[in-house]
């Protein structure tokens, strides 16, 4: 194995702690014979625990070697990779040495265990190449991620040599994209230990759809026109979503992500505190092959906050332009997100001789950033009793008609008023209370 290992040319920058960098090691030292088999079995049973650990985070099943070896083909940011992502498999010199580390992974493929196995007396290579995953729920694992891995593996076990492995993995690459990226729909940033800004994906997103969200015809459309406009390379303008609480803001958003995830659209959620670190955000995703919302929730600030001067750098001002693969989509209770107060439109100078109309069209400034603004007013109690009905339906809730509107109208009286969060969790109710899952 570690002969194989040691052809990787584009693909051979792994960490020396890496479970493939340390299987190899394994090997290397059982044909040195330099360790003792005790060691070595201690050394492989350890790895064989990371495997089957990679394999619950993303619900592997069948060959777990497989599996593991495809997922390290499509998290490897590369300049080969990254290449395929954007333009495809073109002709060029460095196919010779992707042909050349695709004909070594493919001959990890098909790697023969039963060496190892002998010389130390056991099975968990080959329980590996046969495994039977327990059955768990999504929420345990990213299912999108698992479907992926699993279907490629598959494809690559029927290739007959590099060649054919190579066309496998680079139609990958065009298709979905590399890395984290390419494999997820959704993201938030957090700091690594250095200080520098990560990604870390956001598993099992919420698989809401469109169609969920009962009325708000007009304002789901407005979304879908932008958003259409976006994904297809045309002018687009970042968005806005104001209104009421509960009224399905937030809803909308992820649901665009879900429709057109496929499309090549990825989500990135920020929040006021982060605002600082916008630039280097927009920096790591703006040559990528992928068009990106950046998602502001529950977006707004007091009067003492600045956070909204880094927001409208980053939107619309500076020296770089705003890379065109990139919007920002807010949701916001407040039209105008930042708090006024009377004094600011009193045009008189303060103790610094600014004039406090100036403050305040500096505030009103940043909605004027977003191109399309889509108001969510709280519904009507008919079209409260509406969303109750269609979501009560959707979930094979058999009250009527009458009934339904009458224990609604009770539950909103006590929980917060009308909204279609408020329907929302009176059919969750109902649904607890009839033992629906």
């Amino acid at each position: 194995m570690y002969k194989n290992v040691s052809k990787l040319l584009i693909y051979g920058d792994m960490e020396p702690d890496s479970i493939l960098m340390q299987l190899s090691d394994i090997f290397r030292c059982m044909d040195e014979e330099s360790q003792s088999k005790e060691v070595l079995t201690t050394r492989v049973f350890r790895q064989i625990k990371r495997i089957l650990q990679v394999a619950t985070d993303y619900g592997f099943d069948e060959n777990l070697w497989h599996n593991y070896l495809t997922f390290l083909l499509i998290t490897n940011e590369n300049p080969f990779s990254i290449t395929c992502e954007k333009v495809g498999a073109r002709d060029g010199s460095v196919n010779y040495f992707a042909e050349n580390d695709f004909r070594a992974f493919k001959e990890l493929f098909d790697y023969d265990f039963s060496r190892i196995e002998s010389y130390l007396g056991v099975d968990c290579f080959s329980r590996l190449s046969d495994y039977k995953a327990i059955g768990k729920p999504e929420l345990m694992y990213n299912k999108n991620v698992s479907e992926k891995v699993q279907a490629l593996s598959r494809k690559l076990e029927g290739t007959k040599d590099e060649h054919e492995f190579f066309q496998v993995v680079t139609g990958f690459y065009k298709a979905y994209g590399v890395g984290m990226f390419g494999l997820n729909k959704a993201f938030r940033i957090e700091e690594n230990h250095s200080g520098e800004i990560a990604f870390r994906a956001i598993n099992n997103m919420d698989k809401v759809t469109l169609d969920d969200l009962v009325g708000y015809e007009i304002q789901k459309k407005k979304l879908i026109d932008n958003t259409e406009a976006f994904v297809q390379g045309r002018k687009a303008n970042n968005v806005l979503l104001f209104g009421d609480s509960g009224t399905g803001k937030s809803t909308s958003i992820k649901a665009i992500v879900n429709q057109y995830y496929d499309q090549g659209l990825r989500m990135i959620e920020i929040y006021k505190h982060q605002f600082k670190d916008l630039s280097n955000v927009i920096a790591h995703i703006k040559n990528r092959n992928y068009r990106f919302i950046i998602y502001m929730d529950d977006l707004s600030f007091e009067e003492f906050e600045v956070e909204y001067k880094f927001l409208k750098a980053v939107i619309e001002g500076g020296v770089e332009t705003k890379p065109e693969n990139i919007l920002i989509y807010a949701t916001s209770n407040r039209r105008h997100l930042i708090k006024e107060t009377w004094s600011d439109r009193d045009d008189v100078k303060n103790l610094n001789g600014i004039h406090k109309s100036d403050t305040m069209e500096e505030k009103l400034s940043l909605v004027n950033r977003f191109g399309v603004t889509i108001s969510y007013a709280k519904p009507t109690q008919k079209e409260y009793f509406h969303i109750v009905i269609e979501l009560a339906r959707k979930e094979g809730i058999t009250m009527s008609d009458e009934e339904l509107c009458k224990e609604a109208n009770k539950w909103e009286l006590s929980h917060g008023g009308i909204s279609g969060r408020t329907a929302q969790q009176f059919v969750n109710y109902l649904m607890g209370a009839e033992g629906l899952r």
